[in-house]
């Protein structure tokens, strides 16, 4: 982990993971304010994984990708990537003197390039081509799997916990268990016909 810095927050109850693209509609005066120093200063920001569930006090580190929409009231609705997770230790009221909170963190620098096992990366494949999407570069990051598979927020959590091998039993589970429900929807299909 690295050393501890002091960034500007979100808190939200969701946890993206490496590599997740997140839409977000922005209205509060102070996420406004927060937008534009985005914008302005092409800072990274942190979502703060704000859930009873998050005892380890992890969050996902943020940059915008894009401005999708502007409101006239100010509003707008923005596409932000997740390109880090981080542990924070002390979360503010405010970053500084802006209006949004900032929080005391420390960066896990995940390596968004870090390999499915071969095995996982097998799988995978399978289920990818069964969905028939074939538009990929042959090989999958772990964040790439698990941003594929719809996660809920406890199964995010626990994959971003687990070590390097849990992560990719976990993975290898999950997969398997969508491809069993991809071969009951086909078989389903046979069985069922529409007057």
């Amino acid at each position: 982990m690295s050393e501890r810095t002091t960034i500007p927050m979100f808190p939200l109850a969701i946890l993206p993971l490496p590599g997740e693209l997140v839409p977000l509609h922005i209205f509060e005066p102070r996420y406004k304010q927060l937008l534009q120093d985005a914008e302005n200063s092409d800072i990274a920001f942190g979502i703060f994984f704000n859930h009873t569930l998050n005892e380890e006090k992890i969050g996902s580190l943020m940059k915008l990708e894009s401005v999708i929409k502007r409101y006239p009231g100010g509003e707008s609705d923005i596409i932000v990537k997740c390109v880090d997770i981080f542990s924070m230790e002390t979360l503010f009221r405010t970053f500084r003197s802006k209006m949004y909170p900032g929080g005391d963190v420390r960066f896990w620098r995940v390596d968004l390039n870090e390999l499915a096992g071969g095995k996982l990366s097998e799988v995978f494949q399978e289920y990818m081509s069964k969905r028939k999407i074939t538009r990929h570069q042959g090989f999958f990051s772990l964040y790439d799997v698990a941003n594929q598979l719809g996660l809920d927020i406890s199964e995010r959590y626990r994959f971003l916990l687990s070590d390097d091998s849990g992560r990719q039993r976990f993975l290898m589970q999950k997969v398997k268990f969508q491809q069993h429900i991809l071969e009951r929807e086909y078989q389903s299909r046979d069985s069922y016909h529409l007057n």
